[in-house]
């Protein structure tokens, strides 16, 4: 009870930050919320005809990423993992555990093992973090090639940034693809397990054993479907992208330069990634705006589009995932596990000891 308790306070504290921080979010940048309202008003018609099949797109793209990475999921079903996944983290602070936990209970109730959906988990986790790593790199090349960044000697660490980032993306590739890498990582695992008191503790080998098998799943997903992981991931940040310079026209009819709106993009998917409040909320647009105005967009247009945006990759995510969950729970005849379950060939598992 008292951890019940605990989890409640937590996510109604994370809530009152994030509402505080939109709240005070047009004071930031020195205007009211009567110019926000106002912008936000301006809205025409078409460019909400033009806006809402990009969010729409978002998620497709998203959805085939899901089905290219678990075989056997269908568009439909891989559109009903996205959306009522993102739903809950958008709701929980760490909500990420929690939307795992309803893509294991969904994916198995189509007839997928454990197995595939970890490793599917884990590949679609890991193109995330590479994706999230890459976009700051991509924003602040866009931001050195227009000469935006003050100085030499910004410039110079800049591109050293963009040079880790990229690098560590690579060793993270090589990683998932080279076999002696998971058997490295396998000692590694087994040498922390060793770590833990006795009564919790794994018998000798097991973490590094079960790590492997993991690994080799993780490893037979790229070997297989890494290009169409790759371009489903690729699509899904371009459209978004396009989505976000979208809410930013529709809004003030002021089109920033493009290293301006990626640079910005970058860093509020970057910061979507702090977990002080339900998919960083707040946060993200908060840091969002200051840059855009930083950069020299006008605030007016800058808060109105960058809320904009929020609400069909925030807001509109919970609907539709409740709405994507309550068609999976009352559908029984769609929960029915097909005839034969998919399933996704490993290859034989060498021990951390074996060579």
């Amino acid at each position: 009870m008292a951890g019940r308790h605990g989890r409640a306070a937590l996510t109604a504290v994370s809530l009152v930050i994030a509402a505080a921080l939109v709240a005070g979010l047009p004071y930031l940048v020195g205007i009211g919320w009567q110019e926000i309202f106002a912008e936000l008003a301006a809205v025409r018609p078409a460019m909400l005809v033009l806006i809402i099949p990009l969010w729409l797109l978002t998620l497709l793209a998203y959805a085939y990423v899901l089905k290219s990475s678990l075989p056997g999921l269908t568009l439909p079903q891989g559109l009903t993992l996205n959306a009522a996944g993102s739903a809950v983290s958008n709701m929980l602070p760490f909500g990420g555990a929690a939307g795992v936990a309803l893509t294991f209970a969904m994916a198995r109730s189509w007839g997928h093992r454990t197995s595939p959906i970890a490793a599917s988990t884990l590949v679609t986790g890991v193109w995330n973090v590479f994706a999230r790593l890459l976009l700051p790199a991509v924003g602040l090349a866009g931001l050195v090639l227009a000469g935006r960044l003050p100085g030499q000697r910004v410039t110079f660490a800049a591109v050293t940034g963009i040079v880790l980032i990229v690098a560590i993306v690579v060793l993270g590739v090589v990683a998932l693809r080279w076999p002696p890498a998971g058997i490295w990582l396998g000692h590694g695992v087994d040498r922390l397990a060793r770590l833990l008191p006795r009564r919790i503790r794994p018998p000798r080998d097991a973490a590094g054993r079960a790590f492997l098998r993991l690994h080799n799943a993780v490893a037979d997903i790229c070997e297989r479907a890494w290009g169409r992981i790759t371009a489903g991931m690729a699509a899904y940040i371009v459209l978004q992208y396009a989505l976000f310079v979208a809410c930013l026209y529709a809004t003030g009819g002021v089109l920033p330069a493009v290293a301006v709106s990626l640079a910005a993009y970058a860093l509020g998917r970057v910061l979507t990634s702090v977990m002080v409040t339900p998919g960083g909320f707040g946060i993200s647009e908060t840091g969002t705006v200051a840059l855009l105005v930083q950069l020299g967009m006008p605030p007016g247009p800058a808060t109105a589009g960058t809320l904009l945006f929020a609400v069909f990759t925030f807001v509109l995510e919970i609907p539709a995932g409740g709405a994507a969950w309550a068609a999976w729970s009352l559908n029984r005849r769609w929960r029915q596990p097909p005839p034969r379950a998919a399933t996704v060939e490993h290859h034989p598992v060498r021990t951390a000891h074996e060579g």
